[in-house]
């Protein structure tokens, strides 16, 4: 039996006992404002959120390297032919053009919910070349580039120092985008901050701004996990249940402002470690993106569906984090982290050297078909 067939057995018991919905995440996005999006292109994976109330997906050289891992029986055959279609390029243009290939065939599966949200949701998200953080106009260039890959593209930035002016150029180029590499209150409003004024002048020329869709990408878990970092290098104890709720305090507090101040981008929450994750941002005009195997996860828990988008965190819980680790009170405190400080943050360097090393993995599948060994 393959793994849809079984879920579809699994849904089918789980229909029986909730009724009209699905499943926790199908009622979420049925009765909430709260969206789910898809942290993956893979065709299957994405029919199986799109059944369950998905309305987005995400691509990225890692994300490719376990699409490629997961379904090389559709991809080798065309690898092949780019290979000598592209007879001078090398195995990292290759591999680029097989992201720029595998999100173009996600984003179409979309295009019906994108023309049915009028270009709020229903779209791809693709990341810019990580290698780039630090080059504002390769940034927007490549951005450019990939938006016209298909109608309903999203384009990924990462949250670094030159990431924000080129946020704002892409964003008055018309372009929806995706921060991301983004852990901290201070960046989330500086992108916010960074889309309003992209946004202006648009609407100053007089061009159109209803039809896109901003998201903030707030990477929660990657958040808790530097924390866990720090207290075991730096021999700190606090009690372990406290780093799960570092990442959601974090994403909370910029919610409130962000509705506060009338921003127009949504907040997105993103890496995984616990169903909080999930079920505390229930009832926000957000956008959830796990990950195949977390969606699986939810789906077959009996947590209720209840909004908790504004239920604060424990004071107590943000108060010890904030008193035994400086990264915390950075991330949760709006003055917390200059923009020139984006780059250096812990969380930020450690995620561009993973993102970074997956393009180096990637093409180093390609290189095994451009140069077998046997």
């Amino acid at each position: 039996m393959s793994t849809l067939e079984q879920l579809d057995r699994t849904e089918q018991r789980s229909t029986e006992k909730k009724g009209v919905y699905k499943s926790p995440l199908h009622e979420m996005t049925q009765t909430t404002p709260t969206c789910l999006w898809n942290d993956s292109a893979s065709i299957e994976e994405l029919t199986y959120s799109i059944e369950h109330g998905g309305v987005g997906a995400t691509c990225n050289p890692v994300i490719v390297l376990s699409v490629l891992k997961k379904e090389m029986a559709l991809w080798k055959d065309r690898i092949r032919s780019l290979i000598t279609e592209m007879p001078t390029a090398t195995e990292d243009q290759i591999g680029w053009q097989v992201v720029r290939e595998i999100s173009i065939k996600a984003a179409s599966l979309l295009e019906p919910i994108f023309e049915q949200h009028k270009g709020r949701n229903g779209r791809l998200s693709i990341q810019t070349d990580p290698r780039l953080y630090r080059d504002t106009k390769a940034i927007v260039d490549q951005t450019i580039e990939f938006s016209k890959l298909a109608p309903n593209i999203i384009v990924k930035i990462p949250v670094t120092r030159a990431g924000i002016p080129a946020i704002e150029e892409a964003t008055y180029r018309g372009v929806s985008i995706n921060a991301t590499v983004s852990f901290t209150l201070p960046q989330a409003i500086a992108v916010a901050e960074a889309v309003e004024r992209g946004l202006k002048r648009r609407e100053q020329e007089g061009k159109d701004t209803t039809t896109m869709g901003p998201v903030c990408t707030i990477m929660v878990g990657r958040l808790d996990d530097w924390l866990k970092a720090v207290a075991e290098k730096e021999n700190i104890t606090t009690d372990p249940g406290y780093f799960e709720w570092a990442g959601v305090a974090v994403f909370k507090k910029a919610y409130q402002i962000f509705q506060e101040r009338g921003y127009r981008i949504r907040l997105l929450s993103a890496a995984f470690r616990n169903h909080m994750h999930w079920s505390e941002f229930i009832g926000g005009d957000v956008v959830i993106s796990p990950p195949y195997a977390w969606q699986v996860r939810y789906n077959a828990s009996d947590i209720a569906v209840t909004p908790r988008i504004d239920k604060p965190v424990d004071p107590k819980i943000v108060d010890e984090l904030s008193k035994k680790f400086v990264d915390f009170r950075r991330a949760y405190t709006e003055d917390g982290l200059a923009i020139d400080a984006f780059d250096s943050y812990g969380p930020t360097r450690r995620t561009l050297r993973q993102f970074i090393a997956g393009c180096g993995e990637l093409g180093a599948i390609i290189r095994d078909f451009m140069l077998p060994e046997w």
